[in-house]
């Protein structure tokens, strides 16, 4: 006997009914109904972000880069714009002992060449002393512009974790808009490709047919040790290292007080 694929004992539990294309094209097209509807709410967001007021900063701060100390306004490498992402910093720990979460943003925008041709510069932020800083971009291969910012006042310096975004006007400089959590979730495309295959992201949290199968917490995936299996113990990485040269497996991530 010949099992077919929809043959009850070897279908995937709880998957979805299987129809032809025309029934399928129906259903595809109820939910453009609502994925147009989620776009132009998107763009009305982006309208009232727009008009946000805004906040006077100190352009002559001065913020640590691969040149020595220069001022923040240097950043906007004399465009109008600035986007920034302000990446967490552990002090001391070796490259496997960095924040993984920061990794996903830094590692999805290595090349900022559109946001140039809109007259948007990019750089990243991060409170670490310049010389492991500058150690750990050249481990990790990026190329934007990266700045310690370690005793510049908030909300250049201070917190990190956020996308922050920058007008200049002149020698002035203000900030426009900040977002963090899961509004850091635009730069990392991976996030959004996982959101069409039917399994998704594999996240406990998500609504999934009953059946499918159980998802695991948060950013699982964003950590692994050698042989490519996702943990968050003292033998992973931030998955994008084990891609560089010299990556090797670890036995510690070289700080205290690493709990998730």
């Amino acid at each position: 006997m010949t099992t077919t694929p929809d043959d009850p004992t070897t279908a995937l539990p709880g998957r979805p009914p299987v129809v032809d294309l025309a029934t399928w094209q129906t259903a595809r097209d109820e939910l453009l109904i609502r994925e147009k509807a989620h776009t132009r709410e998107g763009d009305a967001l982006a309208a009232a972000r727009r008009r946000l007021p805004m906040v006077e900063l100190d352009g002559t701060a001065r913020v640590a880069g691969p040149d020595g100390p220069v001022p923040f306004l240097d950043l906007f490498q004399g465009r109008d714009e600035l986007v920034a992402y302000q990446h967490m910093w552990y002090d001391g720990a070796p490259h496997q002992g960095q924040c993984e979460g920061c990794t996903t943003t830094a590692w999805h925008l290595k090349d900022a060449v559109y946001l140039n041709a809109r007259g948007v510069s990019f750089a990243v932020l991060t409170t670490g002393r310049w010389d492991e800083v500058a150690s750990y971009v050249a481990f990790m291969g990026y190329t934007q512009p990266w700045y310690s910012v370690r005793d510049v006042a908030p909300p250049v310096g201070g917190e990190m974790g956020y996308l922050s975004s920058f007008l200049r006007d002149g020698d002035r400089v203000f900030l426009t808009y900040r977002t963090t959590g899961r509004g850091n979730e635009r730069v990392n495309g991976s996030l959004g490709l996982l959101d069409m295959p039917p399994y998704g992201r594999g996240e406990a949290w998500e609504d999934n047919p009953d059946g499918w199968p159980e998802g695991r917490g948060p950013c699982w995936s964003w950590r692994s040790d050698a042989d490519g299996n996702a943990t968050w113990g003292p033998t992973s990485r931030p998955v994008p290292q084990w891609t560089r040269p010299g990556a090797t497996p670890v036995e510690s991530l070289g700080r205290r007080g690493h709990h998730h």
